[in-house]
């Protein structure tokens, strides 16, 4: 360590003597440049000073921060923000990096995503260039439009928030008209089920009506019209193919028994049944049991007052209950053709169904 001294000591000798010399000709060159080397130069000597504090993180925070640098902010505006935002702690040592390494002359208007865990060296880096910016938003299978909302506001990166996209994808919203005559949603009807589950890579300017439109965008491009008019064919609406492809989603845990379940479905429909379907009475509770998928008991079978509730009504509910993978869909309008009426979870922990023709064939396959 001390060696290390000894070498710094030198090396800052030799620096402030090239000061000593640039400062002496600054004084005759009227534009100005060899001072501004000068400056510069002793910058980067009481930088040299301060490493640990360039390369150490603010804080632990691993959550992106949404941060925006305004056309025509300047270095120390944006420096300024910075300590506002908790991602820097000294705006002034942030401001002497930027002016030595350039970078004060290179930040670029726009939306950033930054970390707490971040150095000053990282972000400084990273605020040269707002096209690599954008925000990962993943909408899964079988989530209903409540816990994509959630999804909003838990990930922080949006300029919205979860209840701005609730009003704009719930019930009484107005979905574009192109998309709900393709789809035949039925007046006042919400966007549940067609908000397509996938990965997106957003853009961060992108507003609550933007998100809506590029998963129902998606949705249009992977079902595409062969679905719908498979599901027509059977004398189904779309609606009434997504409300069926929903239900299974939620039923089933492996794909691969999304047709043989949509089969039964089918088959109680064809013969008057009701569908008896649990997550279409966890759906109806809409959260009140702490989750929004809780636990239901028997008498909720009986106690639960909803369209929903397929343990009361005949038929399919009003409409989806979730949003469905492609397999779901593709399942409701191509179902495995059988003779099953009933299923239930199997006994091994497996995960997959018994299934059975015979209501006594279903009682004993009850662990």
């Amino acid at each position: 360590m001390q060696a290390a001294s000894r070498g710094c000591g030198l090396g800052c000798l030799g620096l402030a003597l090239l000061l000593t010399l640039l400062l002496g000709l600054g004084w005759v060159i009227s534009d100005g440049r060899a001072l501004d080397l000068a400056q510069t130069a002793l910058l980067r000597v009481q930088l040299q000073a301060r490493q640990t504090e360039l390369h150490s993180p603010f804080g632990n925070d691993d959550r992106p921060t949404r941060f925006t640098i305004q056309a025509g902010a300047t270095a120390k505006q944006i420096a300024a923000n910075l300590v506002e935002s908790a991602l820097i702690a000294d705006d002034a040592l942030f401001l002497d990096y930027a002016r030595v390494e350039g970078y004060d002359r290179q930040f670029e208007a726009g939306v950033y995503f930054l970390k707490a865990r971040q150095s000053i060296v990282e972000i400084a880096a990273l605020l040269t260039d707002s096209s690599r910016s954008f925000i990962p938003f993943r909408s899964h299978e079988g989530a209903r439009i409540e816990e994509l909302a959630e999804r909003i506001d838990s990930i922080g990166m949006f300029a919205f928030s979860g209840a701005d996209f609730l009003a704009l994808v719930g019930w009484g919203a107005n979905p574009p008209t192109d998309f709900a005559a393709w789809a035949g949603i039925p007046a006042g009807a919400s966007l549940e089920g067609y908000l397509f589950p996938d990965t997106y890579q957003l853009p961060p300017d992108i507003s609550a009506a933007g998100l809506r439109d590029s998963l129902l965008r998606t949705f249009r491009e992977r079902v595409g019209d062969d679905v719908r008019n498979a599901a027509l064919a059977r004398d189904l609406t779309l609606h009434q193919a997504l409300t069926l492809a929903s239900i299974v989603e939620r039923e089933a845990v492996w794909r691969d028994e999304h047709a043989q379940i949509a089969g039964v479905y089918h088959n109680r429909l064809a013969s008057g049944m009701r569908l008896e379907a649990d997550p279409t009475v966890q759906y109806a509770l809409h959260g009140t049991r702490g989750d929004w998928w809780g636990q239901i008991s028997q008498a909720d079978y009986r106690q639960v007052a909803s369209p929903y509730n397929t343990y009361l009504s005949v038929g399919l509910p009003p409409g989806p209950i979730a949003s469905p993978s492609l397999s779901a869909i593709r399942a409701a309008v191509y179902p495995t053709e059988s003779k099953y009426l009933f299923f239930r979870a199997a006994c091994d922990g497996s995960h997959t169904h018994q299934f059975a023709i015979t209501y006594d064939e279903h009682l004993r396959n009850a662990c």
